[in-house]
């Protein structure tokens, strides 16, 4: 039976084997905040009981098969190598944790890991920052799936605080579709219009920037060659939500937007 498990082997997609090239290499990073100090106790038997049963290839390594083709191959996992518990200096504030954190992860942005074993990580950071008592990095390689699967792995790791045996659900609202439905075809025609011309201006738009012209300079885009391969910094800024849908309504999109999600959630349905 193993001899026939190793001849059957999952082949490797060509996303996969582009996103883990020699001359590019993508990774998906997922942070989860805790709101109490992390516990890494339990990390080793949940990763052996939670996490690698989800996807064989959270058990797998790259290798090239006699016929030159690359394949996912099983192997050991030991769950101890692919967790990091960095050390920052002790007794400081938040302020400078969350500065420690950032030169943390823009250093482990840059690194690839290793080839021999399967390709994820988990650094637990157990310091506090401004907004959390501990922060856990999904290190997790781009050829192991896109981010939407990569995503729903690991929230199917969780549970709910206030009954472990729910699934999780994500906070919700009331969709607008019912009201959207309601109306009569002379109503909702305006606002498919005003969709289907600002997806052929979005469409028209895409296609000469690719084709035609280039992207302005801006402070995220020099226009130099080369820049992906030179060291980088993370840098973020929040942003509340009043103070997005306040630009959201100087710009005047937030009716376009809606009728635009309206419009597709119809058509799923």
């Amino acid at each position: 039976m193993e001899n026939f498990y190793e001849e059957v082997q999952e082949p490797v997609s060509p996303p996969g084997q582009y996103f883990n090239s020699s001359v590019f290499c993508s990774y998906v990073f997922s942070f989860l905040e805790t709101a109490i100090p992390i516990d890494e106790s339990p990390a080793i038997t949940l990763l052996k009981d939670v996490f690698l049963p989800i996807n064989p290839r959270f058990s797998s390594i790259m290798v090239r098969g006699r016929d030159g083709k690359m394949r996912w191959k099983r192997v050991e996992v030991k769950p101890a190598e692919h967790v990091k518990i960095p050390i920052f200096p002790d007794k400081t504030s938040s302020e400078l944790y969350d500065q420690y954190l950032s030169d943390y992860v823009s250093r482990i942005l840059t690194e690839r890991t290793p080839q021999n074993k399967p390709l994820w990580e988990i650094h637990m950071i157990k310091y506090p920052t401004i907004n959390a008592a501990g922060t856990i990095i999904f290190k997790l390689h781009h050829a192991l799936g896109d981010g939407y699967s990569l995503m729903s792995a690991l929230l199917s790791c969780l549970q709910r605080a206030d009954d472990p045996s729910l699934p999780l659900s994500l906070p919700s609202r009331a969709l607008s579709h019912s009201q959207y439905a309601k109306k009569s075809l002379f109503k909702k025609l305006p606002s498919d219009i005003s969709s289907f011309c600002s997806s052929i201006s979005d469409f028209g738009s895409s296609l000469m920037k690719a084709k035609m012209t280039k992207d302005d300079i801006t402070p995220i885009r020099s226009g130099y060659e080369g820049t992906d391969s030179q060291p980088f910094t993370l840098s973020n800024i929040s942003l509340s939500l009043d103070h997005i849908k306040g630009i959201k309504s100087k710009l005047g999109v937030v009716r376009l937007a809606r009728s635009c999600y309206v419009n597709f959630v119809n058509r799923l349905n």
